[in-house]
């Protein structure tokens, strides 16, 4: 340890109370001195002598280290800020529609909490929690859209760093003879034959079909309550219909009430 300027002198214990020692000089100065840093066996009227250096080596050190410090708080905290959310249209039907956005990006900030907003009013409408939801998710379906509508939807984005809001995104829910938002995915029926048949019919009216169910998933087809895909869609609480439905649908030119043709 290098040191410089180093400085020595004598003093005189006066007092020792309370984990401090009364120290006084030879010209009767007198300064408080922690009693721990003296010499074992120190009682009134001791005489120590104390040597004073500055260690400049440990100054650059610390100043250095000190530096780093601030430069990693900079860069951690400083340089990045959280991002606004990008948001998209994923699927439109008749009645509702799903909205995407695009991995949070929050720097070191902390989520707060996800607003969902349409035509400029907040919506009572469950979002994720967390960030590691949001991240999960990337999508929410909003319901209770009217037929051939146009809405604007938002996302407000509250974080420990302030509140950011997404890009605005349109959107026109379908009217009932467009058919072209239905999404439809297969249960049991009766024969693959069936099937084929539904899906050439799904085809014809410009609907589409899935292997499994989703956020987007529209309506679930079977004639029998069995398998992985009718648990889904009940836990998605996707309307399961007869294959009659999809048939309707086609004679009819237009979306029938999924009431009409539950699944008893």
């Amino acid at each position: 340890m290098a040191m410089s300027e180093t400085k020595s002198a004598q003093f005189t214990v006066g007092k020792l109370d309370a984990g401090m020692a009364l120290l006084l000089t030879e010209d009767y100065q007198l300064i408080e001195f922690p009693s721990v840093l003296l010499p074992h066996g120190v009682v009134l009227g001791s005489v120590v002598n104390i040597d004073v250096g500055r260690d400049r080596d440990t100054e650059r050190r610390q100043r250095s280290d000190f530096r780093e410090l601030q430069e990693h708080i900079l860069e951690t905290f400083g340089a990045r800020r959280p991002q606004a959310p990008v948001i998209r249209v994923g699927h439109t039907t008749q009645t509702w529609a799903v909205i995407e956005w695009e991995p949070l990006e929050l720097a070191a900030a902390e989520l707060r909490s996800l607003h969902l907003y349409r035509d400029g009013q907040r919506m009572m409408q469950p979002m994720p929690a967390t960030a590691e939801l949001a991240d999960r998710a990337r999508a929410v379906k909003t319901t209770g859209l009217d037929v051939g509508q146009t809405y604007e939807f938002k996302i407000e984005m509250r974080t420990s760093a302030g509140t950011f809001f997404s890009n605005t995104v349109s959107l026109t829910t379908h009217a009932l003879d467009n058919l072209t938002g239905v999404r439809v995915c297969f249960g049991d029926c009766d024969s693959q034959e069936e099937s084929d048949a539904l899906k050439d019919s799904l085809r014809r009216v410009g609907a589409s079909w899935t292997d499994s169910v989703s956020l987007g998933v529209t309506h679930f087809v079977a004639r029998y309550k069995t398998g992985v895909g009718y648990e889904a869609a009940l836990r998605y609480n996707v309307p399961v219909v007869t294959p009659d439905w999809v048939l309707a649908c086609e004679a009819n030119g237009k979306l029938q009430p999924a009431i009409k043709f539950h699944l008893e």
